[in-house]
């Protein structure tokens, strides 16, 4: 089942926390590490978070319409996190369109590109997956 509030819910999480990770990133981590690792830093440790708040979507959207549940999840979650990428590098660092573009060229060095890929790809796939198990009762005896 296609539940809105939900799916809002965790985007506004997601939200929240990618745009912390961001600001910690290229402060502190950057900083630290250098702005190339920074990215892989923001890129890498969202994706245990995003996996979770897929499990919990995934989880509460069974039903009949849990893989269309998770499509428009992940189109949702994938296409706000580019969008609020591209609108934090340009009032935070006045980034041009070519310098936002380069960050998502996966096979030139960034890894930033696995982020909303994981966004899209992930909650349909948890949704079919969960699909096929049953939600409770004991398990089916064999025959």
């Amino acid at each position: 089942m296609i539940r809105p509030g939900l799916i809002l819910m965790l985007w506004l999480a997601q939200a929240v926390a990618l745009l912390a990770n961001h600001a910690l990133g290229d402060t502190l981590i950057a900083a630290l590490v250098g702005p190339r690792m920074a990215l892989t830093y923001k890129t890498l440790i969202p994706l245990p978070y995003i996996a979770l708040l897929t499990l919990i979507h995934a989880r509460r959207a069974r039903g009949p319409r849990a893989l269309a549940a998770g499509v428009v999840a992940g189109a949702l979650w994938a296409s706000s996190t580019v969008l609020l990428d591209a609108a934090y590098g340009r009032l935070t660092f006045e980034e041009t369109v070519d310098s936002l573009i380069d960050r998502y060229r996966l096979f030139e060095g960034p890894l930033w590109l696995i982020l909303p890929l994981t966004q899209l790809l992930l909650p349909p796939a948890l949704a079919a997956l969960l699909a096929r198990r049953p939600t409770s009762g004991p398990p089916a005896a064999a025959t």
